[in-house]
């Protein structure tokens, strides 16, 4: 990895203090608005740092927002800190060994992803402060990304509304730009509620909640075949009623997540799985009361800003893993399938490169793989403002998302060096976006002219608000 660029030179000379905060943050695990101890890390780095400081952004305790500059164009960079729930694994293994049973763990990287983030941030801020140019440089802490819509919730209430471009990165098997793929996503909840009863002296006199449930989950899995190919529909039960088998169940919920390739044929799937909800609740003889937790866009793209990111990356060369970091990610790869390597490699349309444990080579930008999408908020930030993404290796080929193993690699030497990686072609694309006024009209450009047909429509509606978790008596 090069240092040519003053920019390089400051994520490196800062470095060190974010590889251990992602690491600090992979011990805190918190899921979904419940990250207090992890957004509160996060804002007291900005505050030594230097930003200028506004919590509870967007009425939501676990964000924040940090700026710095004067004047000038604003690029934002965003970052993330939530877990995912089941999720706990030791550090630095290859076999699975929960530090918690049940426990939440950072199985989709998101320790790094706002380290790196917030690394990126720091380096402009200095970078313009050395410079002495115009421009402000804003890092957004967003919490909820694991389906909870925070920064869909931030764009409607209008912290957005001034940024010029925004930056962001995700950890992965693979380094390259991202493609503007993603699905609309809404989650929703759907309460049935009948009447209890004993269920062998008097079956006749009671109304399974359960029963509604399961009708509706047959009814949508017979949905799924009149429906598109690229849709997904999953479920969870939250209440399946009791545990009592001779208690006919007076209320169960089962939670909905309905994805599709845009807004408008998510919403149409929206109104068929209402249709199936309250056909089951007919046939029971029970209520069903449906409400929505949150919606996502699906990602739109920017090509000058793909095309600016990838040049940083092939400047910077891939991330410079060594002979330690292939050792263990030899080793996880012996825990995964023939199957999982080779999805990681047809998801970026290459060939399977044997005896190649990291990704060591830069996806090309015009490389077309097999389309393995899913959800982010993100995507109502790009329908905003431009946006750019890119996907850096951390971990293994081949290690599935959620999972154990992207966990258990979550402080590994091979994750810090991408996100420091990370860190480096975030902040150069700023600053070239900064110093390049034409690459900044072209990507204005490139925005309006997708946006002019089909302008943004949030996809939440607007009685509904963030599911905010209260503070643990212990922060209080």
């Amino acid at each position: 990895m090069q240092n040519s660029d003053a920019i390089w030179k400051l994520v490196d000379d800062h470095h060190k203090h974010f590889a251990d905060l992602s690491d600090r943050i992979w011990g805190m695990p918190e899921i979904a608005y419940a990250e207090y101890r992890s957004v509160a890390e996060h804002t007291a780095m900005l505050r030594a740092q230097g930003f200028r400081v506004t919590e509870n952004a967007a009425g939501i305790p676990t964000a924040v927002i940090g700026e710095a500059g004067q004047g000038g164009p604003v690029i934002a960079i965003l970052g993330e800190y939530d877990a995912l729930p089941g999720l706990s694994q030791e550090a630095n293994i290859a076999e699975p060994r929960p530090l918690e049973a049940g426990g939440a763990g950072h199985g989709c990287g998101h320790n790094l992803l706002g380290s790196a983030a917030l690394l990126a941030a720091t380096a402009l801020k200095e970078w313009l402060e050395k410079t002495g140019r115009p421009g402000r440089v804003r890092y957004y802490g967003c919490p909820a990304e694991e389906g909870g819509a925070a920064k869909t919730f931030m764009v409607r209430d209008g912290a957005f509304a001034d940024v010029d471009v925004a930056i962001t990165w995700h950890p992965g098997s693979m380094t390259r730009v991202d493609e503007a793929l993603s699905l609309a996503n809404t989650r929703m909840d759907f309460h049935f509620t009948g009447r209890a009863s004993h269920a062998a002296a008097a079956p006749h006199l009671g109304r399974s909640a359960l029963d509604a449930v399961e009708l509706m989950n047959v009814g949508v899995n017979y949905m799924r075949e009149h429906m598109p190919q690229d849709a997904r529909i999953h479920y969870a039960m939250l209440d399946s009623g009791g545990i009592a088998p001779n208690v006919v169940q007076a209320s169960a919920k089962v939670r909905y997540a309905i994805r599709a390739r845009d807004v408008h044929g998510m919403l149409a799937l929206n109104e068929r799985v209402k249709k199936v909800a309250e056909g089951a609740a007919l046939m029971t003889e029970t209520k069903v009361t449906i409400s929505i937790l949150s919606a996502v866009s699906s990602m739109l793209g920017n090509t000058p800003l793909r095309e600016a990111m990838h040049l940083n990356m092939q400047r910077l060369g891939p991330v410079g893993f060594d002979a330690a970091d292939r050792d263990y990610a030899a080793r996880i790869q012996a825990t995964l399938s023939d199957e999982d390597i080779l999805s990681g490699y047809r998801r970026v349309g290459l060939p399977v490169r044997e005896a190649t444990p990291l990704c060591d080579f830069i996806v090309p930008l015009d490389a077309v793989g097999e389309p393995m999408i899913g959800s982010t908020d993100v995507a109502d930030v790009s329908w905003t403002v431009p946006t750019v993404e890119a996907r850096v290796a951390t971990c293994a080929i081949g290690t599935p998302g959620h999972s154990w193993q992207l966990t258990a690699q979550g402080k590994a030497p091979a994750a810090h060096k991408g996100l420091a990686y990370a860190a480096k072609v975030m902040a150069a694309t700023a600053v070239d976006l900064m110093t390049d006024e034409a690459l900044m009209a072209r990507a204005k450009k490139d925005f309006r002219d997708r946006t002019q047909k089909t302008p943004y429509a949030c996809p939440i509606p607007k009685d509904v608000h963030p599911p905010v978790q209260p503070r643990p008596a212990a922060l209080a």
